[in-house]
């Protein structure tokens, strides 16, 4: 499997961010026959995965942003300024050939999204699939320019969670939520957690951040949302929340479940604020 990062040209393996090298954790629990008959499977397709960073410029987290993280914490890692990361969205050909765009981006005067999908050749109308990991506005932005719908021919899928809880959220809440998902509401597909979606991509249930947060697994990747606003900090400390997390407690236990099950199956990980810069080979 190969990942590129548009914001760099690096080229890197799914191994570079491979849990292990993540956490620092040892060893592996069993694998289950269906997971070793997936793994065996993915062995010989290949999904190319090109992270693009929608934000200009270099991004931190500001570290008020954890407020559960000691300032001890913080200064052993250096981390006083901020924690490295990015706004970015993911252009996916799988092995199918389908052409799946992962998130948005903010969709602000600067964002970079556009330019990062033409840099590949991709054109708005080349999108066939938009995969939601949720709806906050950093992630469904790109959607609209305007009242005008970006991608034409993509068929949008969120889960039913997050569609539904949304939509019982006060209005000035919800008013950019509404008005996206109407725009695509003829293309708009929610599903349940556990199901695999075109492409052969499988939506995993990741609660906490938001009611219906979605990881996405690729294969032996997986595409974590903002199961983790700060990677340099979260990546070892999984119990420290940002603030924009909406139910800390479930956060807390997907951020865990989550890191664990890539652990165990010696997957990779990536999502939408690690930063944007060159893994090892």
């Amino acid at each position: 499997m190969n990942i590129r990062n548009h914001a760099t040209g690096g080229r890197w393996m799914a191994a570079a961010l491979a849990f292990a090298m993540l956490c620092g954790c040892g060893g592996q629990a069993k694998k289950s026959d269906a997971f070793e008959a997936a793994e065996a499977e993915d062995s010989v397709a290949t999904w190319d995965v090109e992270q693009i960073k929608d934000n200009a410029g270099d991004k931190l987290m500001p570290r008020a942003l954890f407020p559960d993280a000691s300032d001890a914490l913080i200064d052993s890692l250096s981390l006083q300024d901020g924690v490295p990361s990015s706004v970015s969205a993911f252009w996916v050909e799988a092995p199918d050939g389908s052409g799946i765009l992962f998130d948005t981006g903010l969709g602000a005067p600067d964002s970079r999204l556009l330019k990062g999908l033409e840099a590949e050749g991709v054109a708005p109308s080349d999108v066939e699939y938009l995969y939601l990991t949720h709806l906050h506005g950093d992630h469904i932005g790109g959607m609209l320019r305007g009242d005008t719908v970006v991608f034409p021919r993509a068929e949008v899928y969120a889960s039913r969670a997050e569609y539904e809880d949304w939509m019982q959220m006060p209005a000035e809440r919800k008013a950019q939520v509404e008005k996206t998902m109407e725009a695509y509401k003829a293309h708009l597909h929610l599903f349940e957690f556990g199901d695999t979606l075109p492409g052969g991509v499988v939506a995993l249930e990741a609660v906490g951040h938001t009611p219906g947060h979605t990881v996405y697994q690729l294969g032996k990747l997986l595409i974590v949302g903002d199961l983790m606003h700060g990677l340099a900090l979260q990546k070892d400390h999984p119990e420290i929340c940002a603030t924009y997390d909406m139910d800390k407690a479930a956060a807390i236990a997907s951020r865990k479940r989550i890191m664990q099950y890539a652990s165990d199956n010696d997957m990779g990980m990536t999502g939408m604020h690690f930063p944007a810069e060159e893994g090892v080979e």
